[in-house]
């Protein structure tokens, strides 16, 4: 049986599918979604929320003139396939495949690259700006959802948008959620928004009315619209939006195609900044993902028929290490206080506010926020540990700097998600942290070899007293070198193996790879040694001193970019002290794309193979 999703392979070929059939649209969607995403994970979740919203804005704009911008970008599956990149769903997140977010280079219907949220309205207004400077009259549309509108770079943008006088549409997409249920102030007020029913009754019940009058009810219902103080003004307390300055229309239901159109119609004629409120349900359509929505926000490979996972974990991945180890703080001293931006799942605070809900702060999409408030709790006594992924870390830079460092406060950045995290791509490998943490004066830097080490890090990191961060990888903790514990002591690293020749000293997730790397050096004949950094700043001058006598070479390995990294640190430390060998093993200073872990790995040098060769070569050149 043909298939309506046959009929489109490229952009605006859903305007040839006629409104009834838009329901039948949008259930393939779903099952083709649900089909693809199964076999190669993606985030499923917000896609399937946001197919009805994405068919009326496809049907409502012309791409790709009209431009459409997708704050963070994880819910633009559907806008993929239907801008004819249907076969790209078979290398879906695969290296050299589709990218999970949309990608300026890979269509020109993907009007501005996105991964991290609260950037939409933003480069909307950019993108706005150049439109009328250009003198050109296309829309713009930027789609952002409630979760990421708990982030202040949104409401900098709204500020300005607010003072437009052209037209500029911002969609806000409900769902109630960001990755987990959403928190504070914004929450609450949409709330009330959705949950209006004095105010949606009175709407539609006199819009309704006045439709039916002959001949002027039409010019009567928008004359109402366009009006200033319009009906939600005097129902709804409030209307935040309208107090900016900036027109709302809705909150309409994100599922209802034909009124979608309707409202983005209306929208486009407004000359000024506009919100067009959507309601939408986050996994509709896949009784799994609408039942736990936070599990299927990015899924790994699942069966369809119950939702679980296709090779479920066997082994605690770290994030399960830095949880049990907080639920154990927590108990043993009642200064120890948990935040983090909106993942409570996803950095394994979970258990931690189950346990101690008072000491818990979610503080949504604000990691600046959650950096100061952080720096408040420390100043106030407290003992503040900030769990955040390393490349969401990355927007918090100057409350680190200023707020934290500069007063010299003892908070601790628990920095998961360190190193390659894989398939989301450019803008969450985690490859920048120890270079532009070690910038900061006042910053102390740790990175675990194992899962004990980890847990012992971060017991040391509480009772530290000055700022201080411990990073570590996404996935499987290691649990080899259990016979290598010694206590942590300030700045100094761990010999595991002495040997002479070549010494490998190693940042973290590098040690297991070290450990390989020495096995094969040793099959062929050369002497190796091992050393656990342990710390990246400060590094331990010490012991690469001992390191440099006894060996012709010495070799850093981090998961890190080269500038700024481990490996100029020690290089610049053995320039200034005498010289000596030296080859750094790090990641390129580049962007790396998307794709598994170990193939990236392989295809910047940096699996144990690559490294062998590499340290062979260099050896042999001496």
């Amino acid at each position: 049986m043909d298939m309506l999703l046959d009929s489109i392979r490229q952009v605006n070929d859903i305007k040839n599918i006629s409104e009834e059939n838009y329901e039948a649209l949008a259930e393939e969607i779903r099952q083709f979604l649900i089909e693809k995403i199964s076999v190669t994970g993606g985030h499923l979740g917000s896609n399937l929320g946001a197919v009805e919203l994405t068919m009326a804005l496809h049907l409502a704009l012309n791409l790709p003139e009209d431009k459409i911008i997708w704050d963070v970008g994880h819910q633009s599956y559907t806008h993929k396939l239907l801008t004819g990149r249907r076969d790209g769903f078979e290398t879906l997140r695969k290296y050299g495949g589709m990218s999970g977010f949309p990608k300026r280079k890979e269509s020109n219907c993907d009007a501005f690259d996105t991964g991290h949220s609260s950037t939409s309205i933003s480069a909307g207004l950019g993108l706005v700006k150049a439109r009328d400077l250009r003198g050109e009259k296309h829309t713009v549309v930027s789609v952002i959802g409630d979760g990421s509108l708990t982030g202040g770079m949104a409401y900098e943008a709204l500020n300005n948008a607010a003072r437009l006088d052209t037209n500029f549409i911002i969609v806000l997409n409900d769902n109630n959620m960001s990755i987990s249920e959403n928190v504070g102030g914004v929450s609450r007020y949409l709330n009330n928004v959705r949950t209006a029913d004095s105010y949606l009754g009175l709407r539609d019940g006199v819009y309704n009315t006045l439709k039916d009058m002959p001949k002027y009810g039409d010019q009567m219902v928008k004359f109402i619209r366009r009006a200033k103080n319009s009906f939600k003004q005097l129902v709804i307390p409030g209307m935040m939006f309208e107090d900016m300055g900036v027109t709302y229309l809705g909150p309409v239901d994100g599922h209802d195609i034909p009124r979608l159109i309707r409202v983005l119609q209306e929208a486009k004629r407004v000359k000024k900044a506009v919100i067009v409120h959507v309601l939408t349900q986050k996994g509709k359509g896949y009784a799994p993902a609408e039942r736990h929505p936070a599990r299927f926000h990015g899924a790994e490979p699942f069966e369809i028929e119950t939702g679980l996972p296709t090779h479920p974990r066997t082994k605690a991945n770290y994030t399960d290490i830095f949880s049990t180890v907080m639920t154990k703080l927590g108990q043993r001293d009642e200064k120890v206080v948990a935040i983090t931006a909106a993942m409570p799942d996803g950095t394994g605070l979970k258990r931690f506010h189950n346990m101690y809900p008072d000491r818990f702060f979610d503080v949504g999409i604000a990691e600046e926020h959650a950096v100061t408030f952080a720096a408040g709790l420390a100043a106030g006594g407290m003992k503040p540990i900030v769990a955040v992924y390393s490349s969401f870390l990355q927007r918090a830079y100057d409350q680190i700097l200023h707020d934290v460092c500069i007063q010299n406060l003892p908070v601790v950045f628990a920095i998961d998600r360190a190193g390659l995290v894989g398939s989301d791509g450019e803008t969450h490998q985690g490859i920048f942290d120890l270079s532009y943490l070690s910038s900061i004066p006042n910053m102390h830097i740790m990175a675990p070899k194992n899962k004990w080490e980890l847990s012992d890090m971060i017991k040391y990191a509480v009772d530290f007293g000055s700022p201080i961060a411990v990073r570590y990888p996404r996935g499987e903790a290691y649990d080899g070198l259990k016979e290598f514990r010694l206590p942590i002591e300030y700045g100094k690293g761990e010999w595991i193996y002495e040997e002479k020749d070549i010494c490998l000293i190693a940042v973290g997730s590098m040690v297991k790879v070290a450990e390989q790397v020495r096995r094969e050096l040793k099959e062929r004949g050369y002497s190796c040694s091992l050393i656990n950094a342990r710390f990246v700043k400060p590094i331990d001058e010490e012991m690469i001193m001992e390191a440099r006598a006894v060996h012709k070479l010495l070799v850093t390995m981090e998961e890190n970019v080269a500038s700024g990294g481990f490996g100029e640190k020690v290089r610049e430390f053995l320039d200034r002290t005498g010289g000596g060998k030296m080859l750094a093993i790090t990641i390129p200073d580049e962007y790396v794309e998307h794709g598994n872990v170990e193939l990236l790995k392989q295809e910047i040098g940096m699996d144990a193979d690559s490294v062998v060769k590499r340290v062979i070569t260099e050896y042999c050149a001496l």
